[in-house]
């Protein structure tokens, strides 16, 4: 008898072992790479990388260290060989050109800059101010006393940054607005497609230096932005007007109902 318990223990063990195997193994794989495997498990230089990624607005739309460096993720004998794509880290007069592979539009409105036209000379490139690896999602909040008093004075960034906030703030409301009204089966599609170009319009104010361009287009944005806002309100308040009447019909049928209901007992 104990032989046969022995069995079974020993093979529900088995089945239990395997089953968590089967369903572990999955996730741990998820996303992972060779690189992040192997640096992953690196000390001092070799980990540097990897704890700072692991934070970055990449590595939240799956940007792994093959889609910006090359080579083979897949591969550990052959993921740094040239042969297969790998870059390695870019010299600074070519950091422009690595991230722009990807941010195209960002890397014409950079260079076109102040800041694009002293590559180089003792300006700041992509990783100056969003990091190499650590790289957050893109926001007013970057423009800031820390980062920009490390160059130069926070002064000129100081009135860029008053003169684009209440546009910041006023894209992340109509967003919103814009979601809710999808959420209640409204037709948004033309009105997502304006404010996707002014919020287009206002990115490529980011590596603007210039601070009367950026007040004088920041009020352009503003007032397209305006225009929205008032159709948003159209829209909210045919919505509200809708309830209105239709709560006035649906009291105005009870209320009919109930008469009749009064009428019936009355002569009958």
């Amino acid at each position: 008898m104990n032989i046969f318990r022995k069995i079974a223990f020993s093979r529900l063990t088995g089945v239990a072992i395997t089953f968590l195997l089967v369903s572990v193994a999955p996730v741990m794989a998820e996303g992972d790479t060779v690189c992040i495997q192997c640096h992953g498990s690196q000390t001092g230089r070799g980990l540097a990388p990897v704890k700072p990624w692991q934070t970055s607005i990449h590595a939240v739309n799956g940007i792994s260290c093959n889609h910006c460096h090359g080579g083979d993720p897949t591969d550990s004998a052959n993921a740094m060989s040239p042969q297969r794509g790998f870059l390695g880290a870019p010299e600074e007069l070519a950091i422009p050109g690595f991230c722009g592979r990807c941010h195209i539009g960002i890397k014409a409105d950079y260079l076109h800059s102040a800041h694009g036209r002293a590559l180089g000379k003792g300006g700041p490139t992509c990783v100056t101010c969003h990091g190499s690896h650590a790289v957050q999602k893109v926001s007013i909040e970057l423009i800031n006393e820390k980062n920009c008093s490390r160059c130069h004075s926070y002064d000129r960034a100081r009135i860029i940054r008053s003169a684009m906030e209440q546009t910041e703030t006023t894209l992340v409301t109509l967003s919103q607005r814009l979601e809710q009204l999808k959420e209640r089966g409204v037709d948004t599609a033309e009105l997502e497609k304006r404010l996707f170009a002014q919020r287009n319009s206002y990115h490529s104010l980011f590596h603007e230096v210039n601070t009367a361009r950026i007040t004088d287009e920041s009020a352009k944005i503003a007032a397209e932005l305006n225009l929205i806002k008032g159709r948003l309100d159209k829209i909210d308040a045919e919505h509200h007007q809708r309830k209105v009447i239709g709560a006035f019909a649906v009291g105005g049928a009870l209320l009919a109902a109930l008469l009749l209901n009064l009428l019936r007992r009355t002569y009958c």
